[in-house]
């Protein structure tokens, strides 16, 4: 791994969950990780709730947009993140890879994608501590 990780998030729709995680870990990582996010089958807009409750955490990812997932975007990352894409992600060997086993925010109440997005808050902040051990959570 790189002295700056780079650290890519997938999910289907590159709309949600991996959009959030996305936010999270460069809000709190800063310039320390290189932050990517890809979808197997990306919608053509972040989901507007996920944007409403990472706004609330004062985290903007109403400018993201969804990108589909490359094998380049694969083979330039340290670690891959997915989050209910399968099979569709590209594996190539010396990478670390994490499926994160979340519920999918697309047609969910607020209720609900607030509870995703701070199980998604906790597992960003665990991996920030796993890859920059001097990190501390503000």
């Amino acid at each position: 791994m790189s002295e700056k990780p780079t650290v890519l998030f997938v999910c289907v729709h590159n709309a949600g969950r991996s959009q959030m995680a996305a936010g999270y870990l460069q809000h709190l990582a800063g310039d320390r990780v290189e932050v990517l996010s890809a979808g197997s089958e990306p919608k053509d807009q972040i989901n507007p709730v996920a944007v409403d409750v990472m706004a609330e955490e004062g985290i903007d990812i109403a400018s993201n947009d969804p990108k589909l997932l490359t094998v380049d975007t694969v083979r330039e990352s340290d670690v891959v993140i997915t989050m209910g894409c399968g099979d569709a992600c590209p594996i190539f060997p010396g990478k670390r890879y994490e499926d994160w086993q979340l519920d999918d925010p697309a047609g969910q109440s607020i209720d609900a994608v607030r509870s995703i997005r701070d199980e998604i808050r906790s597992r960003v902040e665990t991996l920030i501590a796993e890859l920059l051990p001097t990190w501390r959570p503000a």
